[in-house]
């Protein structure tokens, strides 16, 4: 350790050694706050040249303190410990000043101690200054890589091997399955940020702090969690992923209503963005059909991605079975209305009736007006079978409330 402080211990002033005396107290300081030494930089000498000089530090001096602050976060020492390290230095110092003890003088004591004290001030200041400057800085730059990994991930078209090895600072071995989940403000202007941040807690108190992400993408919120070895039976801890998302939000009491989506665990580097991209689809065939669920799970909406992938098939499908329903006095909405119903009520016809708040007789009376203009009976298996998907692609298409695509 190098300074120029003018005296020691003993005020021998320009000795070589003058401040060679600082080197143990600063050892012990360091060893007493778990803290590096090398972090306490020039402070020590700036402490003996105010106790015995009464001289403050210039603002390079200062400035260097706060460079020091700013390595100390870069380092992983905590601000408390840091400044832990200068408070004991500082006391450490004043016992090792006999020129300050040993003076009869009470008024050169206090003016050393007030020195001292001065330097402590702007010292400590100017520590945690640099310190939380790099901590910003260093936050910003690791929610700027999570965003980006997130991303990357969630896309599922970045290079494999490097996606793996980004992978590893956040704890996901992407060789395992993983599901995602989404959740999302129904009203659109939910507080996703806030949400993010008290799911987070939530997720790893109930998951774990391993293989667990927490983020927020497009306006959602986007929580990965361990899956099982199987897609289908992909369950952690036995636990449904959107009933237990949904359950915390509500026990976190977020404001306003959200929906919850859960797609399939898949492993490999691709399970996750193939869980999302489920997840995704999810939240907008529900949003689609006006389902008042408020955790829709991936698995029971797989005949609608059948069905929505090939929207030529499907409207050629509505088109041939259900259009001649349009016959009807009022259109064919009452008519696909109680067919949904129907079925949703698995095809129990007095249930249907509940439902729709009509009689049984109503019910079986539109069933068979249904049969007679279409030519596909609900009683019939291999009929009913066309007549639901049929019902089922309709409302994907908002049919008949929007008209058809044209014929190609």
């Amino acid at each position: 350790m190098t300074g120029r402080t003018p005296g020691g211990p003993g005020g021998r002033s320009g000795s070589p050694t003058s401040d060679e005396w600082l080197a143990p107290v600063g050892a012990s300081a360091a060893a007493a706050a778990k803290a590096p030494a090398e972090l306490l930089g020039e402070y020590l000498p700036l402490l003996a040249d105010a106790a015995i000089n009464g001289r403050r530090p210039d603002s390079f001096e200062l400035d260097a303190v706060r460079e020091l602050g700013r390595r100390a976060a870069a380092q992983g020492v905590g601000a408390r410990r840091a400044v832990d390290l200068y408070l004991s230095a500082a006391w450490r110092l004043w016992r090792q000043l006999p020129v300050v003890v040993r003076s009869d003088d009470p008024e050169k004591v206090r003016r050393a101690a007030e020195a001292v004290l001065r330097v402590l001030d702007d010292a400590i200041g100017v520590l945690v200054d640099g310190h939380q400057a790099q901590r910003r800085e260093m936050i910003r730059h690791e929610e700027a890589q999570r965003a980006e990994f997130v991303d990357d991930l969630l896309r599922g078209d970045a290079d494999v091997s490097r996606l793996v090895q980004r992978a590893e600072p956040f704890g996901i071995d992407l060789g395992k399955p993983h599901h995602v989940g989404l959740v999302a403000p129904c009203d659109g202007d939910g507080a996703v940020e806030r949400a993010a941040v008290l799911l987070e807690r939530a997720v790893v108190e109930r998951f774990g702090d391993r293989e667990v992400l927490v983020a927020t993408k497009d306006g959602r919120v986007v929580v990965v969690v361990p899956g099982g070895s199987a897609p289908a039976f992909a369950r952690p801890h036995g636990v449904d992923v959107g009933a237990a998302l949904q359950q915390e939000v509500g026990r976190r009491g977020l404001p306003g209503r959200w929906r919850v989506a859960a797609g399939r665990a898949f492993p490999g580097a691709y399970g996750v963005a193939r869980s999302y991209e489920e997840a995704l689809e999810a939240l907008t065939v529900a949003a689609r059909l006006g389902l008042g669920a408020d955790v829709v799970d991936a698995r029971h909406l797989l005949v609608y991605r059948v069905l929505g992938r090939d929207q030529a098939a499907i409207v050629d499908l509505v088109r041939e079975v259900l259009t001649p329903l349009e016959q009807v006095r009022g259109g064919a909405e009452v008519l696909v209305e109680t067919l949904r119903e129907y079925f949703h009520a698995g095809e129990v016809a007095t249930e249907a009736a509940r439902r729709l708040h009509v009689s049984v007789r109503t019910v079986t009376y539109r069933l068979a007006r249904v049969a007679q203009l279409t030519g596909y009976s609900a009683s019939e298996p291999d009929q009913r079978f066309a007549l639901h998907a049929a019902v089922l692609g309709a409302r994907l298409l908002d049919w008949p409330a929007t008209p058809l695509p044209a014929d190609p």
